[in-house]
C-alpha cells in the first residue's frame, strides 16, 4: 500500500516516515558488494543504522555537505525551469512509502510520471551534456523511485546556472527493479536477524531454569 507524506524534506516529519525502512536513495548501497564479492562495509553501516531506528524509535539525521545543501538550493530553479520548458505540473511530496522501502523523489507528475533534480558541477553536468545518456550514477535511486511509487518513467533534470538544462527521461527498467526487489528482500531480511539479535542480547534462554539462573548471576563477570 503505498503512502505519500505531504512534507519537506529533512524535517522532522520526514526524517519519521523513513526511519528503519530502506530508501531509493540508498538502493546503491543495498546492492553493494565489497572487493571480491564479499561483504560491504557500507552496506552493513547501513544495517546497522536503520536498525538502530527500529529499535530505539528515533531517526537518524542523515549527513549533509555543501554540495548537497547547495542541491537542495537549486532544485527550486531547476523545477521551475523544467515545469515551464515540459509544460508539466509537478506535484511536490515529501516522501512516498510502500511497504518496508520508500523513496522521496522530487515531485510526480501526473498519475505516472516522476521529477528528480541534480545539480552538478559545471564540469559534470557538461559530461553529461556530451555523453546524452540517463546518468548511471542515478540509476539504482530512480528505479528504485518507479518501483516503490509504481510509476512508469521519470525525468531526470540536471542543472547548473548559465548552462543548458539537462533532461533525460527513464522508463521503467523491469529486470533491473527485479535486481533491486530481489537485494532490498533479502537486506530487510538480514535487518530484521539483526534487530531480532540486538532485542535478545543479554537475555537468559528461554528454557534456563532458576539454578542456572543463580549461577549466572554468581558469574564475576555478572557479579561485577
Amino acid at each position: 500500500m503505498i503512502q505519500i507524506f505531504d512534507c519537506d524534506q529533512n524535517t522532522a516529519e520526514w526524517f519519521a516516515a523513513r526511519a528503519g525502512i530502506p530508501t531509493a536513495s540508498e538502493f546503491h548501497t543495498v546492492m553493494a558488494s565489497g572487493r571480491g564479492g564479499g561483504e560491504s562495509k557500507t552496506r552493513k553501516t547501513y544495517l546497522y543504522k536503520l536498525a538502530g531506528e527500529v529499535i530505539t524509535g528515533e531517526a537518524v539525521e542523515g549527513y549533509t555537505n555543501s554540495h548537497m545543501e547547495r542541491g537542495h538550493a537549486m532544485e527550486v530553479e531547476a523545477r521551475e525551469m523544467y515545469s515551464f520548458i515540459a509544460d508539466a505540473d509537478i506535484q511536490r511530496v515529501g516522501f512516498v512509502r510502500n511497504g518496508d522501502k520508500g523513496a522521496s523523489p522530487d515531485g510526480l507528475i501526473g498519475t505516472n510520471g516522476m521529477f528528480e533534480a541534480k545539480s552538478k558541477l559545471p564540469h559534470l553536468l557538461i559530461e553529461c551534456l556530451m555523453r546524452d545518456d540517463f546518468p548511471p550514477e542515478h540509476k539504482a535511486q530512480c528505479q528504485g523511485a518507479l518501483w516503490v511509487a509504481e510509476r512508469e518513467w521519470i525525468d531526470i533534470v540536471v542543472y547548473w546556472p548559465k548552462l543548458p538544462l539537462f533532461v533525460k527521461r527513464a522508463y521503467r527498467d523491469e529486470a533491473y527493479i527485479a535486481t533491486i526487489a530481489t537485494a532490498v528482500k533479502q537486506f530487510n531480511e538480514e535487518l530484521a536477524e539483526i534487530v531480532d539479535q540486538v532485542r535478545r542480547y543479554g537475555a537468559p534462554p528461554a528454557n534456563s531454569n532458576q539454578a542456572e539462573l543463580d549461577a549466572l548471576r554468581q558469574h564475576p563477570l555478572m557479579a561485577g
